[in-house]
């Protein structure tokens, strides 16, 4: 029977803040934290809800939502938002006695699991990273059409179906991969009114994205980075400094995809990833 999202709910108070995450698979052995992005919406479950049942067969599997986003506290941010939700990330495994574990972060949380591995390598075990935040495009135009769609949905009228609906179509290469259910879940968790008075990714924020790539030398973790080629979020040419500068890495690219390779190429992604963990050496 397929995991659901009420079922594996759960809160933990952790570095003072009360964080809501999902748990599955056996409670004592390997762990896997599947960290999330930053989109309108967005939460452990709408990015990794067809994840979590291949995954839990063999890890235990954490997905918490981050500071300011789905079920957890929404405090005002200022300062680096990687290592807010780097250190939030770590008091979480510090409260649910995690010592070390595989780190998946898509987008924003692909740049929460990197600030991570830097600054705590030995709480790390292996880094995969999809489309993560804090890269450098080489070529393509800066902001891309998924981050000005992002950075718009908060600000003018406020949110609306039809700006997220822009979103979310930046978010994949196939249209019909955005179901009705996962729309209006996103939607809803949008329009939280703590979110709408001080949303975690806008103009109007205070918190800062940090050019990770210029640390990227001291990620000593082993890295699978995960690209779509047709991302138009986080852009494919984005990959390549990572791909020269990390020491241990190899890149993975997967075509007809967009910004959620996870969500779009899940049964392939599952296939790829669980490999990477598993293999020795």
């Amino acid at each position: 029977m397929a995991l659901t999202a009420e079922g594996t709910s759960k809160f933990v108070t952790a570095g003072g803040n009360r964080i809501h995450y999902h748990e599955a698979g056996p409670a004592k052995g390997p762990v896997v934290m599947m960290l999330h992005g930053g989109g309108p919406g967005a939460g452990a479950w709408s990015n990794f809800r067809r994840n979590i049942d291949a995954f839990a067969e063999h890890y235990r599997v954490v997905m918490p939502d981050f500071l300011g986003f789905s079920k957890s506290d929404k405090p005002k941010f200022q300062g680096e938002l990687f290592k807010v939700l780097a250190d939030s990330t770590r008091s979480v495994m510090d409260a649910l006695g995690i010592e070390r574990a595989h780190l998946i972060g898509n987008s924003l949380g692909g740049g929460t699991s990197i600030r991570l591995a830097i600054d705590t390598p030995k709480r790390v075990d292996r880094l995969v990273v999809m489309g993560p935040g804090g890269s450098l495009p080489l070529s393509t135009p800066v902001p891309s059409e998924g981050i000005k769609h992002l950075f718009n949905y908060y600000e003018g009228d406020g949110p609306s179906r039809e700006k997220l609906d822009k979103f979310l179509d930046c978010m994949v290469y196939d249209r019909k991969m955005i179901t009705e259910q996962l729309f209006n879940e996103r939607y809803a968790a949008s329009i939280q009114p703590e979110l709408i008075a001080n949303p975690v990714l806008s103009p109007r924020s205070q918190a800062v994205l940090a050019p990770l790539w210029q640390e990227c030398e001291r990620i000593s973790n082993r890295t699978l980075l995960i690209w779509g080629r047709d991302d138009r979020t986080v852009l494919l040419d984005n990959a390549w400094i990572m791909l020269n500068r990390i020491p241990d890495v190899r890149l993975h690219v997967f075509g007809k995809t967009g910004h959620w390779a996870q969500w779009e190429r899940a049964a392939e992604f599952n296939k790829l990833v669980l490999g990477f963990l598993a293999v020795e050496g």
